[in-house]
């Protein structure tokens, strides 16, 4: 709603649709419907583990934190939230991250130096050591933190909201569906500006910055305000969608580990 509510937003909006469409057609055109899946196994390579880590701590977490009839409220989600992304940000996300970042601006540049993602992955460690895929951690930590934090918060405080004073009531997998497009988007709203920061200090440009702080500072004095909200229109997209999927699949499985798994 906030978005269609100024011109400027809205036609943002159908300008991304459009070129979205238009890439789509174009990419089967070219190479076919596999086409679209291109890059799949360097995605499923830190999903798989990212979310491991995310919803195994989380689980961990609000196990220890709920109240004595296993309730657990939107504050105490928040901070569980907090400590499943900032361990994923530590164990997964953050070489991840950094791996991809430099994939991207290698193959944009007139020399590409990687061959691929293993090739690529052996020639940052060998050239910058382990610490070359743990650039912008503290960037990250805050990103991912904030991320899961504000998802966590929005999705427990919802889940609240609908079940009332049944703690046993089902939740259909379309209403987990959009509880999670709605908390993906607070997602990014609430931390977008530290997405921008991580990518800045992760890309090959990053001897730039002395800090995270120095990034943010050099981003608003050369830049403006505006530019920590650079790409907030194609990342609610991607987001909303990967969010809603992400919440549903976690709630189903839950749902059948409660059946099968019995524990005291």
């Amino acid at each position: 709603l906030w978005l269609l509510s100024s011109d400027t937003s809205s036609k943002s909006v159908f300008l991304f649709l459009e070129v979205c469409f238009d890439c789509v057609k174009q990419t089967v055109n070219s190479h076919g419907v596999k086409g679209l899946y291109r890059g799949l196994s360097s995605l499923l390579y830190g999903s798989i583990p990212k979310a491991a880590v995310r919803f195994g701590m989380f689980e961990f977490l609000s196990n220890k934190m709920r109240d004595e009839s296993g309730k657990l409220d939107s504050k105490r989600g928040f901070f569980c939230g907090l400590g499943a992304g900032v361990a994923e940000a530590v164990v997964v996300v953050c070489p991840m991250e950094t791996i991809k970042v430099k994939f991207i601006h290698d193959q944009t540049s007139a020399n590409p130096k990687y061959r691929g993602f293993f090739h690529g992955v052996r020639e940052i460690i060998r050239s910058q050591g382990l610490k070359g895929t743990y650039q912008g951690l503290t960037a990250t930590v805050l990103k991912q933190g904030s991320n899961q934090a504000i998802r966590f918060y929005v999705m427990t405080s919802l889940r609240n909201w609908y079940k009332g004073d049944d703690p046993d009531k089902s939740i259909n997998p379309v209403i987990t569906g959009m509880f999670g497009a709605f908390a993906g988007a607070a997602s990014v709203f609430g931390n977008t500006p530290l997405d921008v920061i991580k990518t800045r200090m992760q890309g090959l440009e990053a001897h730039k910055y002395k800090s995270t702080l120095d990034c943010a500072v050099k981003i608003m004095k050369h830049e403006g305000p505006m530019a920590f909200y650079k790409g907030t229109v194609p990342r609610l997209g991607r987001v909303c969608m990967d969010v809603a999927i992400v919440f549903v699949i976690y709630e189903e499985v839950v749902k059948v580990l409660n059946i099968v798994w019995k524990t005291d």
